[in-house]
């Protein structure tokens, strides 16, 4: 058991299947009250109904206050996990362009706002980021995706830097493919980039648990992604390069 998430009162939004289903179930086999957050209120209320949770859908960016009275009051643990896979180029259009930066930053950019005063008050609070290896490196075919990503990971990575000697400890989640329904949706070049290396859903909740345990901020539950990633900050021609070749194949149907 992890003995930082025990009796905690955590939120998971997104909750209603794939990753956020599995960090839900996993938060509470380790003993943590969870509030199951989804826009999809009968997805959110059956996770919450399977694991002994609490129902709060909802959009992800108003559910902190809602959440907090579910739990008596206190958020000990904020998973903000719900996010848009949105593809397309830089011509993806400014609603499509505007819908991704507000749920995979805004949303979190919100919860902090209402998360952290009170956080610092107590000397005390954890804040998780879903992001992805997109946040880190990039993907192919998704210009939203990848560039609000970034977002979420430099967002992420200000928190710690920012409020970690005031008992605040902030998580970065960066997995490449995961078998989601999201995962799905990338059609051809999820298929040549992340497929090949997929894993489940329970495993990236594993991941989450070994890193609170040893207190990291940055979790890869593709460890292989550390390689890519000093890759891409030593040798970013060279990377890009690389990335360039995988574009072509792409677009070439390979």
């Amino acid at each position: 058991m992890v003995e930082a998430v025990q009796g905690a009162g955590v939120v998971v939004t997104g909750a209603g299947g794939g990753i956020g289903a599995a960090l839900a179930r996993r938060f509470a086999a380790e003993g943590a009250r969870v509030v199951v957050n989804d826009l999809d209120g009968e997805r959110a209320k059956a996770v919450a109904d399977e694991i002994g949770g609490i129902a709060v859908p909802g959009d992800a960016s108003a559910v902190v206050g809602e959440a907090r009275d579910a739990l008596g009051g206190t958020v000990d643990i904020y998973c903000a996990n719900a996010g848009l896979g949105s593809g397309g180029s830089e011509a993806a259009g400014e609603l499509v362009w505007a819908q991704a930066w507000d749920v995979n930053v805004m949303a979190h950019v919100r919860a902090a706002e209402a998360l952290i005063p009170g956080w610092l008050e107590r000397g005390s609070g954890r804040f998780v980021s879903t992001v992805s290896a997109a946040g880190l490196l990039t993907m192919i075919g998704a210009a939203p995706y990848s560039v609000t990503k970034h977002g979420a990971y430099a967002f992420a990575e200000w928190l710690s830097l920012t409020y970690r000697h005031r008992g605040i400890k902030v998580h970065a989640i960066c997995p490449q493919g995961v078998r989601t329904d999201m995962l799905a949706s990338t059609g051809s070049a999820g298929d040549l980039v992340l497929q090949p290396t997929a894993i489940e859903p329970d495993a990236v909740a594993d991941a989450l648990m070994t890193g609170i345990e040893e207190e990291r901020f940055l979790i890869l539950p593709h460890p292989e992604v550390a390689g890519y990633y000093q890759h891409r900050a030593t040798e970013p021609d060279r990377w890009l390069t690389t990335m360039n070749h995988i574009q072509q194949k792409w677009e070439a149907g390979e």
